[in-house]
């Protein structure tokens, strides 16, 4: 099997355990053309599941809470597209790819809206675009790594479309966050199933 081929095997075809979504076909065939690790593939695929997860929780919830459900998918099945060239850091600690990412999908036509994710979803701050924040806590809770900061900065976007008390959604927040988690052996287990190099 190509390397392509591979890739777009482990992105689009169905899984069962774990079940996940699979990714957006161009973005697919763009990691095939980019000849990415398995690993890579895997990871940005588990994290795409997770943050459609979260959308579609947060549209049940929150209807109000405006924002692109496509640039989160598309986010989330981006955000690492850099370790491509950096992939070292697909098993080490790192943050060159994350301006190698953005320039990478820059460079290949993504408009820089939706290339701005594999630069900036490893911070945030009060004030980051909902879609940023949810792509960055997808990233996190897909292995089920819980960060208090982010969170309030979900809740506080909840709360203020919703108009329900942070403590509320904080509540709500957490219940499904914790659900989500419970997942995370499966999906760090189909993906550490990916090797590092092609």
């Amino acid at each position: 099997m190509t390397t392509a081929a591979h890739v777009l095997s482990i992105a689009l075809d169905e899984t069962s355990d774990p079940p996940l979504r699979p990714l957006p076909t161009p973005v697919a065939e763009l990691l095939g053309d980019l000849g990415a690790p398995p690993r890579l593939v895997a990871h940005l695929r588990a994290v795409h599941d997770v943050a459609a997860q979260l959308l579609d929780w947060a549209g049940a919830r929150c209807p109000d809470l405006a924002l692109d459900r496509e640039a989160v998918l598309f986010g989330a099945a981006t955000h690492d597209v850099g370790k491509v060239v950096h992939t070292a850091e697909l098993s080490g600690p790192g943050a060159r790819h994350e301006e190698a990412g953005r320039e990478l999908l820059l460079g290949r036509g993504v408009p820089p809206e939706l290339a701005r994710f594999a630069a900036g979803h490893a911070s945030w701050s009060a004030g980051t675009a909902v879609e940023d924040l949810l792509v960055s806590l997808a990233d996190k809770v897909w292995k089920n790594k819980r960060v208090p900061e982010l969170e309030d900065l979900v809740v506080a976007e909840l709360s203020r479309a919703g108009g329900r008390p942070v403590w509320e959604e904080f509540m709500e927040l957490d219940e499904f966050l914790t659900r989500v988690g419970e997942g995370a052996d499966g999906r760090l287990a189909w993906q550490s199933a990916h090797p590092v190099r092609g």
